[in-house]
């Protein structure tokens, strides 16, 4: 199973869905193929292919690789994190210091360690993506400020009131109807983006990161 920078994706979940859960994310630095993300909508699914309408207007084709994996999110809350718990947060510098939260996904047990670190992330521009340990969850007046770290090394990001929680949950190929949200770590191909992993949006809940 081909390793992605997906930091938010595991392959062999148990504690969910063994059949449902996309690979291990390592760092950029350590892939041959180049890595590219999908976010859109999907237009068709047929077999080995996902045809997919993308945030920036064009529609491409997606190629699914033998045995790829298929996952969802599912909501969660801010008032869910806790002390311990494992965390992939994307967020953006602050005009007053520090981080600010655009997504949060808490990791099922099973997954604590996937991807940790902080590095570039292409949510929007100059966003970041941290995969760390919740050291403390303090509530504040304007949201929670968290306490993560990773590596021997802290960061302290807020999580704004209003801010996508989630945690991943388990689908179905059933759930790759037209106009369902996905977001797609893929590797990039000559033939297209080719996919060993989808994650679909489903019950109004949709892949925040």
């Amino acid at each position: 199973m081909i390793k992605t920078i997906l930091p938010a994706l595991l392959l062999g979940l148990t504690a969910i869905a063994s059949a449902a859960l996309p690979a291990a994310p390592v760092h950029a630095e350590d892939q041959k193929a180049e890595q590219i993300h999908v976010r859109g909508s999907i237009v068709t699914y047929s077999g080995s292919t996902l045809k997919v309408k993308t945030r920036e207007g064009e529609t491409v084709d997606v190629t699914l690789a033998d045995g790829w994996k298929l996952a969802s999110v599912a909501n969660a809350a801010v008032t869910d994190i806790k002390p311990g718990d494992f965390v992939g947060i994307a967020s953006l510098p602050s005009e007053g210091g520090g981080d600010g939260a655009l997504e949060v996904l808490i990791f099922p047990p099973a997954m604590k360690g996937a991807g940790e670190g902080s590095y570039g992330w292409d949510l929007k521009p100059n966003s970041s993506m941290t995969n760390a340990t919740v050291a403390d969850a303090v509530k504040g007046v304007d949201g929670r400020t968290v306490t993560v770290s990773y590596h021997g090394k802290e960061k302290k990001i807020a999580i704004p009131d209003g801010t996508p929680v989630v945690t991943i949950a388990p689908a179905t190929k059933d759930d790759l109807v037209p106009g369902a949200v996905v977001f797609i770590p893929a590797e990039k191909a000559a033939s297209g983006p080719l996919a060993h992993q989808v994650l679909v949006g489903k019950n109004g809940v949709v892949p925040p990161m």
